[in-house]
């Protein structure tokens, strides 16, 4: 789980990237929200990550 966290971060950096120093142009605003969609994504499962299974019944 703590490897999908990563590559959300570096999906989410190379987006804020692209999408706030208006390099992609026109592709501006889907870059901005790629970038919070990967960003909350990256916090779920790093959330998501920390648990510790329960056991079954």
């Amino acid at each position: 789980m703590l490897h999908y966290s990563l590559v959300f971060l570096v999906i989410a950096l190379l987006a804020g990237i692209f999408g706030f120093t208006d390099v992609a142009g026109t592709s501006m605003y889907a870059a901005q929200i790629l970038f919070f969609v990967f960003l909350v994504f990256f916090v779920v499962s790093l959330l998501v990550g920390r648990r510790t299974p329960t056991e079954a019944i």
